[in-house]
């Protein structure tokens, strides 16, 4: 587990890093409404509902399911192109998001959204909820999240999945797990994360009165 006290006196300019689907937003209304019309254009069975309970993952890795290998990177282009009409509209955020984009600002850090989604899409999702992210980098899952993480410099990184823990650690970030996804606490602190919240309303009071005294 990383060390939150063993930051140095003059410590950087924080950066939090924040997942998005299941961590921000709430994305199960609008990817099931995009799988639904996906299955619909296609004709081939999808089944929504079984597949807004694996969020995470890139999207390849759940259209494998449902289409032979050599349709994958057509269908997720047409997924994508879909995704826009179906998708932003019906996905609200989640409690505390914007809570706790704003507690970060509040400390004098900037945050940023590093994610699985096609980025295009994600910034679609953060302007329309106005979420204001200070940076947004898609296309990136699991331990490939760390190469946006160290170029950011994020000492934190916030996810819902072990994918996210994986990393965080992986960028030597301390890893903030919500169980609003897929991945219930006691499966986050297995992979270890350092810190379990239900959700994200628990983050800013973390933030302002665990994290920031220890690493100042």
């Amino acid at each position: 587990m990383a060390d939150m006290t063993s930051t140095p006196a003059s410590a950087p300019p924080l950066t939090v890093g924040f997942d998005l689907d299941m961590t921000l937003i709430d994305s199960r209304p609008g990817i099931r409404a995009c799988y639904q019309a996906l299955a619909e254009r296609t004709g081939t069975h999808i089944d929504a509902d079984l597949a807004v309970t694996r969020l995470g993952p890139p999207l390849a890795d759940e259209l494998v399911h449902w289409f032979p290998v050599e349709q994958i990177p057509e269908m997720a282009d047409l997924y994508r192109s879909m995704y826009p009409t179906f998708a932003i509209e019906a996905t609200p955020a989640m409690p505390g998001a914007r809570a706790a984009l704003d507690a970060v600002r509040a400390a004098g850090g900037r945050a940023i959204v590093v994610t699985a989604k096609f980025e295009p899409n994600a910034k679609l999702h953060l302007a329309h909820l106005g979420l204001d992210a200070d940076e947004v980098v898609g296309d990136l899952w699991a331990e490939q999240k760390a190469q946006a993480l160290r170029e950011h410099c994020a000492a934190v990184y916030v996810g819902d999945h072990l994918g996210d823990v994986r990393g965080a650690r992986t960028a030597g970030a301390y890893s903030v797990a919500v169980a609003t996804g897929p991945c219930d606490a006691d499966e986050l602190r297995a992979a270890g994360a350092d810190v379990v919240f239900d959700d994200l309303t628990a983050f800013p009071r973390w933030l302002a009165e665990d994290y920031l005294p220890a690493r100042a």
